[in-house]
């Protein structure tokens, strides 16, 4: 289990935070953390997409058992699945 604090936000973020975090399939709270991940690591990388970033972010928190393997296309040309 982890610690929580409250904290106070403006109501505008909290309802796109709402809305966002029912589209990602996230709690409220979780969807303002991922921002605060996104942005911490935008800020220490800043040659980086914000989407790159976002993304990269999103992935890692997937269940690996739900990921599907990369194949670039060019091995998929040549038939090569592995």
């Amino acid at each position: 289990m982890s610690d929580s604090t409250s904290v106070r936000i403006n109501q505008a973020l909290y309802e796109q935070a709402k809305q966002d975090a029912m589209q990602e399939h996230r709690s409220i709270a979780g969807q303002i953390e991922f921002w605060a991940r996104v942005g911490r690591a935008a800020l220490d990388n800043p040659d980086l997409p914000v989407s790159f970033i976002a993304e990269s972010l999103a992935s890692l928190s997937e269940q690996r058992e739900q990921s599907t393997l990369f194949v670039p296309r060019s091995a998929r040309q040549c038939g090569v699945t592995e």
